[in-house]
């Protein structure tokens, strides 16, 4: 990327080949999001540097705001990062005066202002023609903020610049700048893979995190959310998966027959979550193309959302309690599906331990596992936060904890266990072998 002189000459920025659009043309919003090592805080602290040498340049008076949700100290901003982006280039370092806890241009023109949002939005509101407010760590950064903040950036050709490590799904800064973001935006996901940067040193760190914190590494390198904690099961399996490029666009063979593989829940509104994956057994690789849950609903719904996605055909493959009549309705599971014109297969109770079973078959089946990105997101999420419950003052575990990931990871287990099911009878010419359910008529898959 180039940047005018005031010699005429061209200065050349040399950026991360996937924020180049971001900043090529006009856009009032520019940003970048994903995890550590990927060079996007320093590389808008350096563009925020060349904006403050334009404007000066072009005769312009004001200030560029750099700010964080939480700043209670100088040292707490962008300063730093600032400094160190104008101190690499030295036409740009020719250009500014740089003090201690200041930067501002030598002509005077512009000056580098740092803020808080959290306790110091209305001195930024006080502020006179601010002409770009650079939100880095913005991922904490309320609703509230964002409403207070934008209007205040008003003038001719001003911009608004947002760099963050995504945590929740439910942050406002996810939902304003990814969810929706604002028309004409120039938003970029970045990553340390992106960085043609990406020192030795932090790809030490990189691996030691993949190793040793599989837990917490999709979101500090990836920039996933936070979805795993301490004693997830298989956040290591999942990182490796991500590693492999097995989490990504899955497309199903429309030749190989579906299963849907259940948690069942029930009905009323504290009742458990009924998860529902879908899946095709293709050779030695388990297919995951689709995830479902939803809470208090009937059967009807769960019928609906099978049909309506194109798995109307799919085999149903329902725990042992699928057998068992429903309190309210004095029907079970397995003979509903049935009279909704499913084929259904009930896997046997695997009794004391099941759980433990399920995590087992899980994580040796892992390295054939690909899941769709997409439409298995809410899934994903669950089955990188299902983890040990533990006695803090025995320092034992206690098995999976049964909270809300937990319908997702059993319906997930119950896939793996039916997958390597030994082959046994059954009705109707029906049997299991050791790549999973097959059907001796018509079923190819």
């Amino acid at each position: 990327m180039t940047a005018g002189k005031s010699n005429s000459m061209v200065a050349r920025i040399e950026l991360p080949p996937k924020l180049i659009p971001v900043f090529a043309g006009e856009a009032r919003y520019r940003g970048a999001y994903g995890g550590r090592g990927s060079g996007k805080t320093r590389t808008f602290a350096k563009m925020a540097a060349v904006r403050g040498y334009q404007l000066s340049q072009g005769g312009e008076e004001g200030l560029i705001v750099s700010a964080r949700e939480y700043m209670n100290t100088i040292e707490n901003s962008s300063l730093a990062e600032l400094k160190a982006a104008i101190a690499s280039e030295p036409w740009l370092a020719a250009h500014y005066d740089v003090g201690e806890k200041y930067i501002r241009t030598r002509d005077g023109r512009i000056s580098f202002a740092f803020a808080g949002l959290r306790h110091n939005l209305d001195n930024i509101k006080s502020k006179a023609r601010v002409r770009l407010v650079w939100v880095d760590e913005a991922e904490p950064v309320s609703e509230t903020a964002w409403r207070k903040l934008i209007p205040t950036v008003r003038e001719a050709g001003s911009g608004i610049w947002v760099t963050w490590n995504p945590e929740s799904r439910g942050s406002a800064t996810h939902k304003r700048f990814r969810e929706k973001p604002p028309k004409g935006a120039r938003i970029a996901a970045l990553n340390w893979r992106d960085n043609p940067w990406f020192p030795p040193v932090l790809e030490q760190e990189r691996r030691n995190d993949l190793e040793n914190r599989p837990e917490h590494y999709a979101h500090i390198w990836e920039g996933d959310f936070v979805t795993a904690v301490e004693g997830a099961y298989y956040a290591k399996a999942l990182a490796k998966a991500r590693e492999d490029g097995r989490i990504g666009h899955v497309a199903a063979d429309p030749l190989i027959h579906y299963r849907a593989f259940w948690d069942i829940g029930g009905t009323g509104a504290k009742a458990d979550a009924t998860a529902i994956w879908i899946a095709q057994f293709i050779g030695r690789e388990i297919r995951v193309v689709d995830y479902y849950e939803a809470q208090g609903q009937p059967l009807a719904a769960h019928i609906n959302w099978l049909r309506q996605n194109g798995y109307g055909s799919a085999l149903a493959v329902l725990p042992h309690d699928g057998a068992t009549h429903d309190r309210v309705h004095d029907v079970s599971f397995d003979s509903a599906l049935r009279e909704a014109g499913f084929e259904v297969q009930i896997v046997p109770n695997q009794g004391a331990g099941a759980a433990r079973l399920r995590v087992e078959a899980v994580r040796r089946l892992f390295p054939a596992i690909w899941l769709d990105e997409k439409r298995c997101a809410a899934g994903i999420d669950a089955l990188g936060w299902y983890h040990e419950k533990r006695d803090e003052n025995r320092n034992i575990g206690l098995g999976p904890e049964h909270d809300w990931a937990s319908h997702a990871a059993d319906a997930f287990g119950l896939m793996a266990i039916a997958y390597e099911m030994p082959p046994v009878r059954q009705q109707q010419g029906r049997r299991y072998q050791g790549d999973g359910f097959k059907n001796t008529s018509w079923m190819a898959g």
